[in-house]
Parts: C-alpha cells; sequence; structure tokens
C-alpha cells in the first residue's frame, strides 16, 4: 500500500483522527485536510509513526477554492489520488427546527456539508479516471436517514450528499470509480458537541443501540472503510452503509 494516497477531510479529530490513523497503518500516505492547524498537524506528524505518513494541508471546506485546491496540492505533491475520504463537517451551531432555521445557516450548511463535497469529487475524478482506480467514500448520517429532529440543516446536507454519491457511481463505475456513503455511530467532533447539550438524549441513544455502545472511530468505523477503499471493494459501489451496532434498524431517538 505504500504507494497508495488518501485524502481525508477533517482528520484533526474524532471519526477523521480514526480513519487517518487506521490508514497510515495500512501503509497510506494520508492528506490531513483539516481546518485546524494545531490538530492537523498532530494528527500528520503521528502518522510515520503507525506505518504511512502524513501531510496536513489547511483546508477549510466552506471555501470551495481551498477544497480545490487541497486536491491540487496532493495530485502536485504525489502525483495521484487513490482515495478520497469526505468527512468534514463544520460545527458549533446548536440545534434549530425546519421552522425556524435561517436561510444563511442552511446556506451556509449546505455550502460546507454538500458543495464542497461535490467539488472535491470534481477535483479528483480526473485523475481517478486516468489511473482506471479511485475510492470515494463520503461520512454521512443516520440523522438525515431517518430526519432527526434539531438538525435540519445538518439533515439535508447529508441526505443531498448520499444522492450525489449513488449518482456519481452509476456515472463513474466505467472508470473503475466506486462511490459509497456511510453512516457512521461513533462519537464525532460535532456529535459530541450535541450530546453535550443533550445528555439525556445521549444516554437514551447509548440504551438503543443493540451493541450497547457508541463505535470507536479507529477501531469500529475505520474497518469498514478501509475494506471500501481495498480492492475487496471494487465490486460494492451506490451503497449506504450504517456502521452504527445496529442503531439505525430501529431508528434511536432524536429529539431536543
Amino acid at each position: 500500500m505504500e504507494s497508495k494516497v488518501a485524502i481525508i477531510t477533517g482528520a484533526g479529530g474524532g471519526i477523521g483522527e480514526g480513519l487517518a490513523r487506521a490508514f497510515a497503518r495500512e501503509g497510506y500516505t494520508v492528506v490531513v485536510a483539516e481546518i485546524d492547524e494545531t490538530s492537523g498537524q498532530r494528527v500528520a506528524g503521528s502518522l510515520a509513526s503507525l506505518g504511512g505518513q502524513g501531510l496536513f494541508i489547511p483546508t477549510d471546506i466552506a471555501d470551495l477554492v481551498q477544497v480545490n485546491a487541497m486536491v491540487d496540492d496532493t495530485i502536485e505533491r504525489f502525483g495521484r489520488v487513490d482515495v478520497l475520504v469526505n468527512n468534514a463537517y463544520p460545527t458549533g451551531k446548536g440545534m434549530t427546527s425546519v421552522a425556524d432555521i435561517d436561510r444563511q445557516r442552511m446556506r451556509h450548511s449546505m455550502s460546507a456539508g454538500f458543495d464542497a463535497v461535490h467539488v472535491a469529487m470534481q477535483a479528483v475524478y480526473p485523475t481517478m479516471r486516468a489511473q482506471g482506480f479511485g475510492r470515494i467514500i463520503n461520512m454521512c448520517s443516520l440523522n438525515g436517514v431517518n430526519a432527526h429532529a434539531g438538525t435540519v440543516d445538518y439533515n439535508c446536507a447529508k441526505e443531498a450528499v448520499r444522492a450525489l454519491t449513488r449518482t456519481a457511481a452509476v456515472e463513474w463505475g466505467k472508470d473503475g470509480i466506486t462511490c459509497n456513503a456511510v453512516c457512521p455511530g461513533a462519537m464525532s467532533k460535532a456529535f459530541k458537541q450535541r450530546m453535550a447539550e443533550m445528555p439525556e438524549v445521549f444516554e437514551s441513544i447509548t440504551k438503543m443501540i443493540p451493541m450497547g455502545y457508541s463505535g470507536d472511530p479507529e477501531e469500529d468505523i475505520a474497518p469498514v472503510v478501509l475494506f471500501l477503499a481495498s480492492e475487496g471493494g471494487r465490486y460494492v459501489t451506490g451503497n449506504t452503509i450504517h456502521v452504527d451496532g445496529g442503531g439505525h434498524i430501529n431508528g434511536v431517538p432524536w429529539k431536543p
């Protein structure tokens, strides 16, 4: 795997960091695309000790120019992109409803949560097509699938990404590129923040997960993403895979 290059957005913590560490253990070169320089540099610098190598590229996914630059810089440095994991999503906005959300917040969430994914996919496509190989994994959410209350902008962005993922799978399959969505049940940055606001909801959610716990990014989520990125996942495309300990089966409570 030494020659394989993976871009992971939002890899400075949470699920993204877990994915970066797991890919590094498989010998990948991992581009840590992260808005926070301190955490991005920390994660990128730690990957060599795991068997891979890391490169930090400062990236604010709300700025589509930076998203394009992230891909261009990767290709200029390594000459290829084998895996794109769109994981980043802006956090820190709290709960809101369909009736109350303002247009500025909705536009920002759709730009950073959907447009950034689309632009990154467009940017890697020519290189992946030329290689005859590409793996795109978009991190989505059960929030959107089950339409959880209080996170309307997040739900809409993630469901738009799922539609984009399936459409790209249809259009790009002939080029040797697979596109899949993963809905993880793990302690992401956003999840931690929302649960700090509503500890009673977190307790209820955990009780409803058949496996009885919220997943670990590196141990529970990353192995599935690695499979989708591998040669073994070459015939899997256009799917939504719930890696959530069974939480999607009957749905988990999500009410403010």
